[in-house]
Parts: C-alpha cells; structure tokens; sequence
C-alpha cells in the first residue's frame, strides 16, 4: 500500500493556502511519520486519527529559517515576542547577542519584514497541520477514540485562531486612534482570513479578514465539537489538549468579547474538569522541574532531546536564565528581567516575588534560590528564574534544553473567574481573587480596591504576575486599554526601549504580511497601520 510522508502532506497543504504562500528564504521543516493514503481519507481508525492527531504538538518548534535567525524556534517564541511588547519583560545587554530587540524597540513591525512574517506564518503552518487532521477524520464514522483525536485537533486550531484574531484585531491607541487602515478603509473589529484547506484557489485569493462576530462564532463552533468529542476522552499526554483545556479557551473567547457571564462560567469548567492544581511554593520554584514540568499544568508544549536541532534555537538557549550556555545567563548576559516597578508592586509575602532575583538592599536580597550559585551571581538584579533548565542541568545542552513551556495552566482558569465576576460584581471578584491568593499565594494578600475600575485592574495585575513569561499578560493589556510604561527613574529596561503611551501601545495590533496581501486581494487596503517609530523615546525626568 502506498504511504505518503508528512512533509510532503503538509507541504502540499501550505501549498494549498495560496494567501499565505512563505518567502523563500523560509525552510519547511515538519515532523517525520508516514500514513497510508487510505488513512488519510476518512478513517475510522483510532490508531490512524491519533496519528494525525500527534502531527500537531510535534510542529510546535520546529525550525523556521534556513539560516540562523535563532529567535525564530517555534511558537514559544510568539510566546515571548508577546510579552516583549508588554511593559512586564525587561530584556538586557543591548547587544548583537540580543535576539530580540527589533520587536522591543518597535522598529521593522510592518508588513514588509520577517518579524511580522515569522509572527504570521508559523501558527498558519500549526493550522495548516489541524485542517489537514480534521479534513481526514471522519466524524460521522469515527469511534469514540477517533473522535477524541478529532477533538484535539479543533482544540488547537481554535487556540491558533483565537490567538491570531485577538494579535491582529484591530483597536484604537494614542497613536492611532482611528480604525482606518493605510488606505483610509475602515478597519473596526476585523480579525483574519479563515482557512479550512478545503477552499479553491480563488477563495483563497479573495479571502476577507474576518469581523470579531464572524471569528467568535467560528472559534466557538471549532471549541463545540471540541468539548463534545473529548468527552472523557484521555488519550494522549499534556502536549495535547483534553477537555478541560477547551473548556480554557472557551473561557478566554468569552472574555475576548467581553462577555464576561459565560467567561465565569467557563473558566469554573476548567478548574473543575482539570487534574491540575495551582503549583506550590515547592513545585513551582524546584531547580530541577520548576516550571519545565508538563504534568503540572492542564496543556504545554514539550521539546525532547530527539527534537532539538540547535543547541541556541530553543526555549532553553533563550527564555531560561539559568545557563552557562543560552543567550542568558552570564556568558550571554542578554536576561529575561521583571520591570522594576513591576516587582515593586508584588507583596514581599507572596512567594512568586522569589521568582525573580531580588535587588541588592531589597528585603529579600540572598533569598533567591538558583540552580548554580555561582550563575545566580552573575545574573542581572530582577533577572527570572521561574523557567528552570531541564533536570536543573545549567551545562549539557542536550539534558537543559530538553524541557516545556505552559501553554495553559489551571491558575489562568481562577484569574479569570475572578476577573469575570468582577465585571459584573466589584465585591465578588474581590473576594475571588483574595481566596486564591490567600491560599496559594500570598496568605497576607487583601485586595485592597473596592471600586469596579481599580479591582478589575489589581486582578489583571495579579495575572500578570502569575502567567508573567508565559506570551498571554499581551491580550489582557490590549483588551483593557492599559498603558505600557517603560521610561521612568530607576527603570532597569534598555534605553533603546523605553517607550512610554498612554493607552494600549499601537504594536499591539499587528500588521498582516505583505504575501498574503499579495496573494488575497481582499486584505488589499484593510491591513493595519505600521506601528514602527511612532512613539519617542522617554528622554529621562
């Protein structure tokens, strides 16, 4: 019986999405496998839907470029990019080993250059992958493992689309405060283009963004059949969804739109149909499996040692402090730090503080526990050392870099209940966000607000503390309008970056690439105005 390989599948899929055809300077690179062409036509095998099913977590860090952009090594770092446009993330050494300036100092944030191309095409490719999973699963005759896999798949195509269409949605900011594009099109409320790979070309070519009401609907139908086919559904680990995750992204749909009754009573879902219990002090803060260990969050992505193709292009080399050989750490030097003024907010009773490396003089100076004390010495004051290396090994790339990041934890569930519930009772979110705290983080935590305003803001701060590092703090400061302030006395952000605006910074809508404009004339005139070097930097007091 024939087989056909993965990368030719899913090359002659991308092929398919004429609108977001990749440059040639990109390389594909897919997981390797093969599947019998009948597997691929409606099977009702769960063996053959699981297989395709795998497909998806195995494309989450692959490599992108053909030469050494290293920044570029899977979707964790879209993860980080997005807290780089937060105020939250304060990188250092302005220098060449400083991966991730362009997107720190706003500059090359247009349509034309491979920042935004990056930004684009890889969750295109993750969703090339699910389209092709759910256009070979047959739900009508699949068993109930078949429909598991099936479900997993429109879990993680609607995580794609959410995480897109909330990026790419365009909202007002200091700089732009009218939703007109470049061409003077109104541009209120669109998303992007929906690709199911079973379009025509010349679908494709006439592809329209999408308006928040058309997107909702379709990331809510995707999240449906998700939560009904993985009912009780347990196959697979955590690099996979289940249902309590798609429970998870209907709560952030809802809270997307603002409709903050059935964001509750989603995120409640979650918390409930999750085995995963908010991390402890211990768990969370262990040198060895601190936040590298999949199994206790509800969803993340894992990197195996048979996975890793660059000892520098990983999570490891470039998000974890805590090595002797990454773009961090003493050698680099190029630290993933808390703002300051972020940091001083935090309680000095909330054991999360310890996360970070405490100022000389602070409180909690000589506190901080590393994996090498010798590398903790070295590294910058705020620098993070919640991300761990794999097995604590700060040396061995193959062993430290053999690791996961979070791409949904349970704690997010509970942030948002009380954030929802704050919405719509100042008094009842408040008295959410003082349980969780009290209890798992911080037993001397009082929300002290009590205006509606100023506890929804304390609780999306909260958040932010919590999920600091993990690429979602981007889509709360965007939805609440919060400013992004770097440019202040003692800030510890790079001089380069230090831009101060007074709403949600306007790189926080992003701009669609100039290939899929060229490729789908209905993104002609309606992509979103360039962000780059409309804001001055701050000049000092």
């Amino acid at each position: 019986m024939k087989t056909t390989s993965y990368k030719h599948i899913f090359s002659a899929a991308l092929l398919a999405m004429a609108g977001t055809l990749m440059s040639s300077c990109i390389e594909e690179t897919f997981p390797t496998g093969s599947f019998t062409e009948d597997q691929l036509g409606g099977s009702t095998s769960g063996a053959a839907s699981k297989a395709m099913a795998l497909g998806t977590p195995a494309t989450m860090n692959v490599k992108y470029f053909s030469d050494r952009r290293d920044w570029a090594f899977g979707y964790g770092a879209i993860l980080h990019i997005r807290d780089i446009y937060t105020q939250d993330l304060a990188a250092q050494n302005d220098n060449d080993y400083q991966q991730f300036y362009y997107f720190g100092r706003n500059e090359y944030q247009g349509r034309d250059y491979i920042f935004m191309q990056y930004l684009w095409n890889f969750p295109m490719k993750i969703i090339a992958t699910t389209n092709l999973t759910i256009n070979s699963i047959d739900a009508e005759t699949a068993n109930a493992e078949g429909l598991g896999w099936l479900g997993t798949a429109h879990a993680f195509r609607a995580m794609c689309y959410l995480d897109m269409a909330r990026a790419y949605e365009f909202l007002p900011s200091d700089a732009y405060p009218e939703a007109k594009s470049s061409d003077g099109k109104d541009i209120t409320g669109l998303t992007v283009p929906i690709v199911l790979g079973t379009e025509t070309e010349a679908e494709l070519r006439n592809n329209p963004r999408r308006t928040r009401e058309e997107m909702f609907e379709f990331i809510k139908g995707d999240l449906d059949k998700a939560i009904e086919y993985m009912d009780g559904f347990t196959g697979g680990d955590k690099t996979l969804p289940h249902q309590d995750c798609a429970y998870g992204l209907m709560a952030r749909l809802y809270m997307w739109v603002e409709d903050y009754e059935n964001a509750e009573k989603y995120a409640r879902l979650a918390i409930n149909a999750s085995s995963s219990q908010p991390m402890t002090q211990e768990n969370g803060m262990n040198t060895s499996t601190g936040f590298n260990d999949l199994n206790q969050w509800m969803w993340g992505s894992a990197i195996s040692k048979e996975a890793l193709y660059s000892n520098l292009a990983n999570w490891t080399a470039l998000c974890v402090n805590e090595t002797w050989f990454g773009y961090p750490g003493p050698d680099g030097g190029c630290d993933n730090c808390i703002d300051a003024n972020v940091y001083k907010r935090i309680s000095d009773t909330d054991w999360r503080k310890l996360m970070f490396k405490a100022p000389a003089g602070s409180a909690l100076e000589g506190k901080n526990v590393f994996v090498d004390d010798e590398l903790g010495a070295g590294l910058h004051e705020y620098a993070s050392t919640k991300f761990r290396p794999g097995s604590g090994n700060t040396n061995d790339y193959t062993i430290a870099c053999v690791t996961a990041y979070p791409l949904m934890r349970v704690e997010e569930m509970y942030f948002i209940e009380a954030e929802a519930a704050a919405h719509q009772d100042a008094l009842r979110g408040k008295q959410l966000v003082e349980n969780f705290m009290k209890t798992y983080r911080d037993p001397q935590y009082q929300c002290r607000p009590t205006v509606q305003e100023a506890v929804v803001e304390e609780i999306a701060f909260q958040k932010r503390i919590e999920l600091w590092g993990e690429g979602q703090s981007f889509f709360d400061i965007k939805r609440l309008n919060l400013p992004v302030t770097r440019g202040y006395d003692g800030t510890n952000h790079l001089e380069s970056e230090c831009f101060n605006t007074t709403t949600r910074p306007a790189w926080m809508s992003w701009v669609i690439i100039k290939t899929e404009e060229d490729g789908n004339a209905a993104i002609t005139g309606y992509n979103n105005p360039d962000p780059s070097g409309v804001y001055t930097l701050w000049q000092g007091n």
